[in-house]
């Protein structure tokens, strides 16, 4: 049996940094990363055998656990009826048919094969929507490692972004502006200086890239009425947040909240495909009618739609419409939450922390924060101990101060118990 060290140093001969994506390197944490051989419930298994309580959850898709009977059971028939054909399948047509249900915002939708595709697709479609270039996004929000998107805010009041990727040339985020999440001022400011040439506005209605913040109901309202005064979309990426903190998505968890909110355009992925490369976006019917093959904006994909990630996602979406799911589940989340909460209080440790549905954040400081320079601010390397410690006791953070958590239906209380008695000690 390899060690997580030998499989490690493996790696790094044939991968770049050893992994196939940068977050799960342990480079900001330290350490060495763990190989993980299996799933089964609320647990993971690394290669040396040791059992993590999972709270990572392949980053929000696996809303049920790991190895749900009525998933495995629909993706082995799939599979064995064929893995991929590049032509339509009934399934696709009753996964679109389900999300929809769920979405009242959207008339149609076209599934794709990642949460990045997804978002590059729905900017496209805005822009030939519109006809316009420029859209907003904000910083800490993270849409995926599209050209446009990797970009940071400028040094000014509403200005365009910057590359934060090498290889993104400036004349990609030429046309991105970025601004401070939560700012309405900076919104207000954006939009008298370039509304009439705004595509659309993407925004995470809950950020999980900067750990966990959500956008104020001022906020929120803003853009809203921004967008619809200038005739700019607004594009909610719910790649982690939709069918993860609700049932309907977080639009629907404002839509409560605000009377008339709506996005125009909606991005879903994650939980949609139950742990499978799967994706999709959607909106009212007059704006998807853009899209090839019957208007002039542009998208395909050869896996989109594919078999077995429509049935692995159908069959989730499904057992989470069970009466009772949600709430059981965000019980649960509110329990852990709440318990971390105390530990850190018992120990004089400065705490917060926040949670909708299954998905959950904390941060090292006395207040939740409310946008990304914010979030910046925290005790990284209490966190980095916090995390170690954790990890030696058998359960699985995000290996980086700024991701958000996720709990799902497979936990237990023996899970959450166990995990407050190791926080007991890690947060000394």
């Amino acid at each position: 049996m390899a060690s997580n060290t030998e499989l490690f140093e493996r790696a790094s001969r044939v991968i770049p940094g050893g992994v196939n994506s940068p977050v799960r390197a342990f480079r900001a944490v330290g350490g060495t990363p763990r190989f993980i051989a299996r799933g089964e419930g609320a647990y993971i298994y690394d290669a040396e055998g040791k059992r993590y309580v999972d709270y990572i959850g392949s980053w929000g898709p696996m809303i049920l656990g790991h190895g749900h009977p009525a998933v495995l059971e629909a993706v082995t028939k799939a599979a064995a009826e064929g893995f991929s054909f590049g032509a339509p399948t009934e399934r696709e047509i009753e996964l679109a048919e389900e999300i929809l249900k769920l979405v009242p915002s959207m008339d149609q939708v076209r599934l794709v094969s990642s949460g990045t595709e997804a978002t590059m697709s729905a900017i496209r479609l805005a822009r030939g929507a519109t006809g316009r270039a420029k859209f907003i996004k904000f910083e800490g929000c993270y849409h995926g490692h599209t050209d446009a998107l990797l970009v940071k805010a400028g040094s000014g009041l509403a200005t365009f972004g910057h590359p934060t990727s090498a290889g993104v040339t400036p004349g990609a985020a030429a046309d991105t502006v970025v601004l401070e999440y939560n700012n309405v001022e900076q919104l207000e400011a954006a939009f008298a200086q370039y509304g009439d040439q705004l595509a659309c506005v993407i925004v995470e209605p809950i950020a999980g890239n900067m750990n966990f913040v959500r956008a104020s109901l001022p906020f929120m309202s803003a853009l809203r009425r921004l967008c619809t005064a200038h005739g700019a979309l607004l594009v909610l990426d719910e790649v982690m947040t939709g069918f993860r903190v609700a049932l309907g998505g977080a639009q629907a968890h404002y839509a409560r909240l605000i009377p008339g909110f709506a996005p125009d355009i909606s991005v879903f992925g994650k939980v949609i495909g139950g742990g499978m490369p799967l994706a999709a976006f959607g909106a009212r019917r007059e704006v998807m009618q853009h899209l090839a093959p019957l208007g002039g904006v542009y998208q395909a994909g050869t896996l989109s739609g594919n078999p077995v990630a429509t049935a692995c996602g159908l069959a989730t979406l499904r057992e989470i419409q069970k009466p009772g799911f949600f709430e059981a589940l965000s019980a649960k989340t509110c329990q852990l939450i709440d318990g971390l909460s105390a530990v850190a209080a018992e120990n004089g440790v400065p705490f917060s922390a926040d949670s909708e549905g299954g998905m959950f954040g904390f941060f090292l400081m006395p207040e939740l924060p409310q946008n990304y320079a914010t979030v910046m601010t925290t005790d990284k390397t209490r966190f980095n101990s916090f995390f170690h410690a954790m990890l030696d006791a058998g359960v699985y953070l995000a290996p980086a101060l700024y991701e958000a958590g996720f709990v799902s239906a497979a936990h237990s209380q023996a899970d959450i118990d166990a995990t407050l008695a190791a926080a007991r000690t890690a947060l000394r």
